[in-house]
């Protein structure tokens, strides 16, 4: 069962400086959103299916924030304050495309490519958050919320002041370095202490 049923999905790109180095890139001047559709949720559990179209897919485990309440034209202060859960995400994404696109929407929007999971949690304190991703029980990647440009206030405050955040709209934070590719037969792992751990099998 997939725990969220957001109206949008606002991702944040290179919100990590090493994660933006590891891809050739500079920290954006202010946070970089985009989009995924969300047909492409997936529920835990449920197999990640890479495309025919692309020979590069890749992992990238997120913290994700749930937002409760709306959100139009918030200052960070409100942000702060608003009412929120968090979830375990992977913004799965076909690398290669993502570089030959130009922009990210065919890269980022296949079907199966944003399991999250396993439940909403409240009452978390997201400065304290991290996230860990294992790919086969291997630990690939593990970055905290210390660790982000742009913290979870300020991404809720500038997203809110370009698109108003509906109760249930799911923001991912942006991933840690360490990102990989993925092949058929790989389980992959998210987990966010205090959430639990997001499974999925790759075919």
């Amino acid at each position: 069962m997939i725990p969220v049923n957001p109206t949008k999905i606002v991702c944040i790109g290179r919100n990590y400086l090493a994660h933006a180095r590891e891809l050739g890139n500079e920290l954006p001047p202010e946070p970089l959103i985009f989009l995924k559709p969300p047909s492409a949720l997936l529920a835990p559990g449920a197999p990640i299916v890479l495309p025919p179209q692309s020979q590069q897919v890749e992992y990238e485990g997120e913290i994700g924030v749930v937002v409760l309440e709306r959100l139009q034209g918030v200052s960070v202060a409100e942000a702060e304050r608003a009412r929120l859960g968090f979830i375990c995400v992977n913004d799965v994404t076909a690398r290669d495309l993502q570089k030959s696109d130009g922009q990210w929407s065919r890269a980022k929007g296949f079907d199966t490519f944003c399991p999250v999971g396993p439940a909403v949690v409240e009452g978390l304190d997201w400065r304290t958050l991290e996230v860990r991703t294992r790919v086969n029980g291997v630990e690939r990647q593990h970055g905290r919320t210390a660790d982000m440009a742009y913290s979870i206030p300020v991404i809720l405050s500038y997203i809110s002041r370009v698109m108003t955040l509906e109760p249930g709209d799911l923001i991912p934070t942006g991933t840690p370095a360490g990102v990989g590719r993925l092949a058929s037969g790989d389980v992959v792992e998210v987990e966010v202490p205090g959430i639990g751990i997001l499974r999925n099998p790759v075919r």
